[in-house]
């Protein structure tokens, strides 16, 4: 019975525990180590803010003009650069949709966007243990819902990106 409950005591910490340290770049270096976007180019900066990432904490699945972008992690950075002009996020996931965000970015700007839960996946996944039966109502109550896709992409301006996004880690 001891030994059971260490056992439980020891998974419960590794679970709970600290937050994952990440190893990559910070901001402020990877931008003195790139520069500034190239000539009719403009650079796309996506970010999930620090916190509990989950077991695992998978990265989330979106791609940016039709090109997968891999492993936004929890308190990561992605950048691109992309040719000035309209561009389009899409995050889809089979059980509840697609997000599609359009946007439009100028020569030589970086524009900032932090990438977070939609309201629709954050209440699939508070009514999970529910089984099939609140599964398949909280789909029909989030139906109205606008995004019906996993994630928002939510603009931010540069002042405040760059006060967020000064503690996180390029993804790797």
């Amino acid at each position: 019975m001891l030994l059971r409950g260490l056992v439980l005591l020891v998974a419960a910490a590794l679970l709970c525990g600290c937050e994952t340290a990440r190893s990559g770049l910070g901001y402020s270096e990877a931008v003195r180590k790139l520069g500034p976007p190239k000539a009719g180019q403009a650079r796309v900066v996506v970010f999930r803010e620090k916190g509990f990432g989950g077991i695992g904490d998978p990265d989330w699945a979106f791609s940016l003009d039709g090109t997968p972008i891999k492993g936004l992690k929890t308190g990561t950075y992605v950048y691109v650069d992309r040719p000035a002009g309209q561009h389009q996020f899409v995050a889809e996931e089979a059980a509840l949709g697609v997000t599609r965000v359009d946007f439009s970015a100028q020569s030589g700007q970086t524009v900032f966007f932090v990438a977070r839960f939609s309201q629709r996946k954050s209440a699939m996944i508070a009514n999970a243990s529910t089984g099939l039966l609140g599964w398949g109502l909280t789909l029909a109550m989030t139906s109205g819902y606008k995004n019906q896709g996993p994630l928002d992409f939510l603009p931010l301006d540069e002042p405040a990106a760059r006060t967020t996004i000064a503690e996180l880690r390029l993804a790797e």
